[in-house]
């Protein structure tokens, strides 16, 4: 099946699962997030199994259910930040502890994530979390305790895996290797430098017909770059700019502590990996193998990216009219 039918199909079941969630009241209950949260781990090991799991650009992060490959990373992000929001603001327990249960609740995921191994998306969240903890209270120098530590892990991540490793020498000099660990990065600004202001065209790219890896994944704004130039790469940044900073006014707006604290970590979601896509499409970060929402082809990307944006205003709307009662 051609990639633009495939994508149609997914791009209708998420705005069809956004529109079905976005009045349904259990998205406030902490048990749902407690009982997704547990789907989402045994997922994560399931997709661990051989014989279950799929094994694709070197990580074992799909479980393949016929008509798409569904990959449980992307659920255990929604089911991590909806758990560890409810927590953060229903909680009554001291600060402390509070933030020591979110790092227990955070480190399984994150650790299952990482065997696949699955870098980027394990990244993605972690920040998220960040950005949640901030959110929710978290003093300057718990912040700077657990940065340094974040800091100390990503070495050491680094450090234990030779092709992280390879990646950040790929990152710093694509050209000491460029039939081999800088090809992508390459390829990627072969796209995009000789764009100009307009681009070749739709249609029109060049770099996506045996060049560029992975042209229709994570790097499809290399190609969108190629195609519609400087002015149609700004108009799509704008456009994610402006649907991030309404989000976040949304979530400034809401009445209730729960609802305020879920939009905030769910848009920081989307805006850590849009803008962390965009950095690895244009040199400016390693690759890492992060989809661009919205975009980006991928059935469990591109579906659960509306699950968060009917969860949003499920929020919104509900947090809107609580507070007009």
């Amino acid at each position: 099946m051609p990639f633009a039918i495939k994508q149609a199909t997914y791009l209708i079941i998420g705005i069809a699962v956004a529109f079905f969630i976005r009045n349904k009241s259990i998205i406030r209950i902490p048990t749902f997030w407690k009982i997704l949260y547990l789907i989402s781990i045994v997922l994560l090991i399931g997709v661990l199994i051989p014989g279950i799991g799929v094994v694709r650009n070197g990580s074992q992060s799909w479980i393949p259910l016929g008509f798409m490959n569904f990959q449980p990373a992307e659920l255990a992000k929604i089911a991590v930040l909806g758990l560890l929001a409810t927590a953060l603001a229903n909680d009554k327990k001291p600060k402390k502890v509070v933030y020591f249960q979110s790092a227990i609740l955070l480190l399984l995921p994150i650790s299952l994530i990482m065997l696949q191994p699955d870098f980027g998306s394990a990244f993605v969240l972690v920040v998220a979390v960040f950005f949640l903890l901030f959110a929710a209270g978290l003093s300057i120098k718990f912040f700077m305790a657990i940065g340094a530590v974040g800091i100390i892990g990503f070495i050491a991540l680094i450090v234990s895996a030779p092709y992280r490793l390879v990646r950040i020498q790929a990152f710093l000099d694509p050209w000491k290797d460029p039939l081999g660990s800088g090809f992508q990065a390459i390829q990627s600004l072969l796209a995009i430098g000789p764009a100009g202001l307009f681009g070749f065209g739709y249609g029109n790219s060049r770099q996506k017909f045996l060049y560029l890896p992975e042209p229709q994944n994570d790097f499809i704004f290399s190609i969108l770059l190629e195609e519609t130039g400087f002015i149609g790469g700004l108009i799509v940044i704008i456009a994610f700019l402006t649907f991030f900073t309404t989000s976040f006014m949304m979530a400034a707006k809401t009445k209730t502590r729960d609802a305020q604290l879920m939009i905030i970590a769910f848009t920081s979601l989307l805006t850590v990996q849009t803008f962390l896509n965009m950095g690895v499409v244009t040199g400016l970060l390693p690759v890492t193998g992060v989809t661009l929402p919205f975009i980006s082809y991928g059935g469990s990307s591109l579906v659960m990216t509306w699950i968060i944006i009917g969860i949003i205003f499920n929020l919104a709307n509900t947090s809107i009219n609580e507070g007009r009662r």
